[in-house]
């Protein structure tokens, strides 16, 4: 709870409900508290110091059986989905093996794009139907960028939060992959070509049936020449004002 004004606000902290309805000592409605905030009872003591009848007594039940049913159901719905998704537990596997995707993401998957991955000819047909290809517009035989292909909706809105997860594991090819296209062409762009990469990985892995392995973080740079990107980078400090010589490395 939180102090304003002159009444108590509830908020969702984790406190021991059991026998709050009628206590009113800020002390032991303090000592109700769990895990890190038994490290802040002093400013719990403060924060449940105030006026507090019985109107808002009321009030606070009222919340917090709304949050219970709230969560009955929740866990009634997450029981059906999981007895939907049963028959699928080796994709689901498959599929939580890439980072960024939670199980409710990859339940989310499966229930979009399906386990049978025949239909779709390439990686790249998934990817333009689930909405994370490059569009193109032609006019006058001129074509020009048109953002992404209108695809599955709710596929899409799954997609963009496991991205940004993705892209936030560190060590990991999609943080990599991020980090090379959002300085050139911004967050926006750069997340949705990690959520391509994350669909097209997602098409191999159920088609063949194997787990992830990432890459690495360095996977870029061990795709390019040692010799040309030596080249580039002493053109580059040439450009600064310094001199500098390239030769083979004394082992």
């Amino acid at each position: 709870m939180e102090t304003r004004g002159c009444c108590l606000i509830p908020s969702p902290i984790p406190i021991d409900k059991s026998g709050a309805n009628h206590e009113r000592d800020p002390k032991v409605l303090a000592q109700m508290a769990k895990s890190r905030l038994r490290s802040k009872l002093p400013q719990l003591e403060e924060a449940f110091s105030g006026r507090f009848s019985e109107h808002h007594a009321f009030m606070c039940k009222e919340i917090i059986g709304h949050i219970d049913h709230f969560d009955a159901s929740i866990a009634t719905l997450s029981a059906e989905i999981a007895r939907h998704v049963a028959p699928f537990e080796a994709a689901v596997t498959l599929l939580c093996s890439i980072p960024g995707i939670s199980r409710t993401t990859a339940e989310v998957l499966i229930a979009e794009m399906g386990t049978d991955m025949s239909r779709f000819p390439t990686a790249a047909h998934l990817c333009a139907w689930a909405g994370v290809a490059p569009a193109s517009h032609e006019s006058a035989g001129k074509r020009r960028p048109a953002g992404t292909r209108h695809g599955a909706p709710w596929l899409r809105r799954t997609l963009v939060p496991a991205a940004q997860a993705a892209a936030r594991t560190k060590g990991s090819y999609f943080s990599a992959h991020y980090a090379r296209i959002a300085h050139r062409r911004g967050h926006n762009k750069a997340i949705v070509a990690v959520a391509n990469s994350m669909v097209a990985v997602a098409w191999h892995l159920l088609r063949n049936g194997a787990f992830y392995e990432d890459p690495g973080a360095d996977y870029f740079e061990r795709r390019n020449d040692p010799a040309r990107e030596a080249k580039r980078l002493q053109r580059r400090i040439e450009a600064l004002g310094f001199a500098v010589t390239i030769g083979e490395k004394v082992a």
